[in-house]
């Protein structure tokens, strides 16, 4: 019982801060100009919705442990390796939206990552560690909107 109790806590705490993050894409998509900039953040809040949507199924006991399947992840570390972050503000660019949204997604990563070091093998490690997975996945999209943004293609290759 003690386990379901602390495993059900864990996975309220996570639903708090997938709904936070998905507030946090829908507020930062309404402060910039860029259309596509503005469709990708809130594609990004619609991940997290998901995630939110999925860890309430799991939590219901509609989902059992061990179903969340996930690929790997390339992680470019391009937000690490920049000098300044980036502040949300009315006039960002999409460039420093992404970066933002980089941020944001290291931040929980290292989160889910920290708190399943802290578990034992067992469920609560799996579901830990699956949730920095797909946080760091969050992180690789944001990475790639922001190269793609901040360095588009030219016709000249």
């Amino acid at each position: 019982m003690e386990k379901t109790s602390q495993l059900g806590k864990i996975i309220e705490f996570a639903i708090e801060k997938e709904e936070t993050a998905r507030k946090f894409y829908l507020d930062l998509a309404g402060r910039v100009s860029d259309i596509s900039a503005r469709d990708s953040l809130e594609f990004l809040a619609g991940e997290e919705a998901k995630h939110k949507e999925f860890l309430e199924k799991y939590l219901r006991g509609e989902i059992s442990e061990g179903t969340l399947r996930l690929t790997d992840v390339v992680e470019y570390k391009i937000f690490e390796h920049l000098q300044e972050e980036p502040v949300a503000s009315e006039s960002m660019s999409a460039e420093e939206a992404f970066l933002l949204a980089a941020k944001r997604e290291q931040a929980s990563y290292l989160f889910y990552r920290d708190l399943s070091r802290l578990h034992p093998d067992g469920p609560v490690k799996g579901l830990l560690a699956r949730m920095a997975d797909e946080e760091l996945r969050h992180k690789e999209k944001a990475e790639y909107l922001y190269a793609n943004t901040a360095f588009p293609q030219t016709s000249g290759g």
